[in-house]
């Protein structure tokens, strides 16, 4: 299986049916100048998503930044990789970063995965609740999402009169030893949820559409 696209410019190029079990969902935003890829799969599946964006007819060298929605390493832990190749920016928030940075194998989830995660330099932070990307007439908005990880972000953007919301680990799960907090998680929920996306584009279940879908999703794990 190659990628698919999901959305004019949007595509799906990693998954676990994609490129390798372990993966959660990789995303690839197309720009007029560039490219933007939303996560980066576990490691061992840098190369598959690769030959998935040429297959797609696209240039991975035209990848200018990768944005990690949080620390899990199944959604990062092909960055540093992907930095070596490619010579991206990559970009999370701070408290992602302090984890990825440090390595930590039980904060990243590589213990639960079996794998020993590579210390991942990140060269653009925010501490704010947001962050706003401008590539010319269009911006990626980055949002503070604590709760599933403690510093967990979802990704939108407006085009073509559709929000397309890479919402990342909607579902959870939450866990201690992750630094989870359900209170935080029910909040992100509802930020979400304002957001009032007509796509989602989620880190393991795929994508739900129209709006009316999505806010059915979203809700069914507010408490």
């Amino acid at each position: 299986m190659m990628g698919e696209e999901i959305f004019s410019g949007i595509y799906l190029v990693g998954s676990p049916e994609l490129t390798a079990p372990e993966d959660a969902c990789v995303y690839l935003v197309e720009f007029p100048k560039e490219l933007v890829l939303i996560d980066a799969g576990a490691g061992n599946s840098v190369d598959k998503i690769i030959q998935n964006i040429k297959a797609l007819g696209l240039a991975p060298e035209k990848i200018t930044k990768l944005v990690l929605t949080h620390c899990h390493i199944d959604h990062s832990g092909g960055a540093g990789k992907f930095k070596r190749l490619l010579d991206l920016t990559i970009i999370a928030h701070q408290r992602c970063a302090e984890i990825l940075e440090s390595a930590d194998p039980v904060k990243t989830a590589g213990l639960w995965y079996g794998i020993e995660p590579e210390p991942i330099k990140v060269d653009q932070t925010f501490s704010t609740d947001r962050l706003e990307l401008d590539f010319g007439k269009e911006k990626l908005v980055l949002l503070y999402i604590p709760g599933h990880s403690p510093g967990s972000i979802a990704v939108y953007l407006d085009r073509a009169g559709k929000r397309i919301l890479f919402g990342q680990d909607v579902h959870g799960p939450l866990h201690p030893a992750l630094g989870s907090n359900s209170q935080l998680y029910q909040e992100s929920l509802k930020k979400l949820l304002s957001l009032k996306a007509d796509i989602l584009c989620e880190g393991h279940f795929g994508i739900y559409q129209p709006a009316e879908e999505v806010e059915r999703y979203i809700k069914s794990f507010l408490s």
